[in-house]
């Protein structure tokens, strides 16, 4: 077996010898692994080059969930499978999918493990594996980034300062939803676009059960102020979301236009945020990713 290995070198989990570790855990399972450390702004283009390189059986995305994410944009679709190494802060979607968080049961899945179809999403053609988010969690994003480029605020100090100022500087977006022929609008501070069902409880905040059901989710709280946000919060984590008034909590979504008074929207894919011209179009692409999964892992939904 012959993959290609790009590491983030930008990933939470990154060290100047990840390279060197890798590599006698590779030969140790029998891969033929070509292994490259590249800068983030270099994920893109390498990530699409190893798509299209002849001889190679597999991409293997090493970093957190926005390296795993710009891996599955360059060959979801294409016959090319995809391995992941979860070197990130919290590694989401690896966990949904069953994938080993230790280096060397993780290179052995790849190794004996099977290819599993599952789904990724997109919203004006922006694959993500996640989830995307409009209003506040891309704001969050924008401040966290600023401090660590600014003041090198580890990533977790950030973002509990950028939300510290979110709730100061609380803000709703008025946008307009349409599904399957139907419209309606609603004022929210955040709009949540998950791919596949999210799990909204204290116990299981951000998980998913299965990531192969072809669905998009959609989760919007209609709040009027910080504390009434909080408020609606705490009663989704507890598992109270069902109260119309409060909530907006659709599933079972096969694609969603969201659209605004704004011509452009920032937008969080999969941790990362950019902006992007409305409306912005939201689809499930059921089955387009080859994830390469442990052999032993069951589950009864997964196309095989």
């Amino acid at each position: 077996m012959k993959v290609r290995v790009i590491i983030n070198r930008g990933g939470g989990s990154f060290g100047e010898d990840s390279a060197d570790k890798l590599r006698p855990i590779f030969e140790k399972n029998g891969i033929d692994a070509e292994i490259m450390a590249v800068e983030p702004g270099e994920l893109d283009r390498h990530c699409t080059e190893a798509a299209a390189a002849a001889g190679v059986d597999a991409l293997v995305a090493a970093g957190g969930d926005g390296t795993i994410s710009t891996a599955a944009a360059a060959v979801a679709g294409t016959e090319m499978k995809l391995g992941v190494l979860p070197l990130g802060t919290l590694n989401h979607f690896a966990r949904d999918a069953g994938i080993p968080l230790d280096l060397e049961e993780a290179v052995a899945a790849i190794a004996g493990g099977r290819t599993r179809q599952v789904d990724v999403a997109e919203v004006n053609g922006r694959i993500f594996i996640n989830n995307s988010a409009v209003g506040l969690y891309p704001e969050l994003v924008k401040s966290r980034e600023a401090q660590q480029r600014r003041f090198g605020r580890s990533k977790r100090v950030a973002m509990l300062v950028a939300g510290a100022r979110a709730f100061w500087r609380f803000s709703r977006r008025r946008l307009s939803i349409r599904i399957a022929g139907h419209q309606g609008s609603i004022v929210t501070p955040l709009l949540f676009v998950g791919n596949n069902r999210y799990k909204i409880s204290l116990m299981g905040l951000g998980e998913r059960d299965a990531i192969d059901r072809g669905e998009l989710c959609l989760y919007a709280p209609l709040a009027d102020g910080p504390v009434h946000f909080l408020s609606v919060a705490l009663r989704a984590v507890l598992g109270r979301e069902d109260r119309q008034d409060d909530f907006v909590a659709l599933d079972g979504l096969e694609e969603a236009e969201i659209d605004s008074p704004r011509a452009a929207l920032m937008v969080a894919t999969d941790g990362e945020a950019q902006r992007l011209e409305t409306p912005l179009r939201y689809r499930i692409r059921a089955g387009a990713l080859k994830l390469i999964v442990p052999a032993d892992g069951t589950d009864s939904s997964s196309r095989t």
